[in-house]
């Protein structure tokens, strides 16, 4: 995701670029063929022009809101992970005996072991290949799940079996951490769902669809009278629909690794570094600054 306040324009008018070449080479194609060509006698009633734009508008209004709804969605998602990771750890470091051996042992694998699913979680769902730092705490403990996160959250759930045999916490303490854990299980599936839930497809070829009709029909029903204007309205307002598409387009998939994704590796950093400090820990990494594009 990039984290900096500014998104070049230029980087996502590269993402609509055959878009704009289409569109273009028909505006002023048509614009000129309308003025002192055979299309001059064509006309249609603005009014049958305004039904589509009306049409695309609505369409790309539920469109957008849909997409931010799943990318909000996600954002939630990740905040309660933020909040029941430093709640995991504070409950571990409040309810483990302290007077029993292997105290300090058994408060820092479920940190370690939080940090890593954070990351773990973040790299599956974009598809991308596990981290070197994942991949070897996975093959040090015997990992060798398909679902390196899920088999993190076994691993915790084990622990705090081995911790209740031996005395470390009680039935009540074990429960509420188990509940924790079930929480994190819970935003894993919420984040899996939204990954894997695909956008119907045929309502974005139905909007692309009635924008490129709408950019057809536009220059006919526009006034003849000045070739500069047509061209340019024929361009900018079906652009301004495409943009607002791509837009939509990019925020659907919010685990995608794209510039609107949810910031995951930038967060799982955050937790690393609040439950670390929770335990005592003065090794922690330093907070990256992120440059004008710094992507995640």
């Amino acid at each position: 995701m990039l984290l900096n306040k500014r998104i070049s324009i230029f980087d996502f008018l590269k993402t609509i670029k055959f878009d704009l070449i289409f569109i273009g080479s028909y505006s002023i194609l048509v614009g000129y063929m309308d003025q002192y060509g055979f299309l001059s006698k064509i006309s249609i009633p603005i009014a049958i022009t305004g039904v589509f734009g009306t049409a695309v508008a609505l369409l790309l209004g539920f469109r957008t809101n849909q997409a931010y709804e799943r990318w909000w969605e996600a954002r939630i998602i990740w905040g309660a992970i933020v909040n029941d990771s430093r709640t995991l750890v504070r409950q571990c470091v409040s309810f483990f005996a302290r007077d029993q051996g292997g105290y300090q042992k058994m408060v820092k694998e479920m940190t370690d072991r939080q940090v890593i699913w954070c990351y773990a979680l973040g790299e599956s769902l974009r598809k991308l290949p596990f981290s070197t730092r994942v991949k070897v705490y996975s093959e040090s403990y015997g990992i060798k799940a398909f679902n390196i996160p899920n088999a993190l959250l076994s691993q915790h759930s084990e622990t705090l079996l081995k911790a209740k045999e031996i005395g470390m916490v009680n039935d009540f303490q074990q429960v509420q951490i188990d509940s924790t854990i079930a929480r994190l299980c819970d935003s894993m599936g919420k984040c899996e769902r939204i990954k894997n839930t695909v956008f119907p497809k045929a309502h974005s070829l139905l909007i692309h669809l009635i924008i490129y009709v709408f950019a057809t029909m536009l220059p006919f029903g526009l006034d003849d009278k000045n070739i500069a204007v047509e061209i340019a309205i024929t361009f900018i307002i079906p652009v301004i629909f495409i943009a607002i598409e791509k837009t939509s387009i990019l925020m659907q998939d919010p685990f995608e690794n794209d510039p609107l994704d949810t910031p995951m590796t930038d967060l799982a950093e955050t937790i690393e570094i609040n439950i670390k400090q929770m335990i005592g820990e003065t090794d922690v990494p330093v907070k990256k600054e992120p440059t004008d594009y710094y992507i995640l």
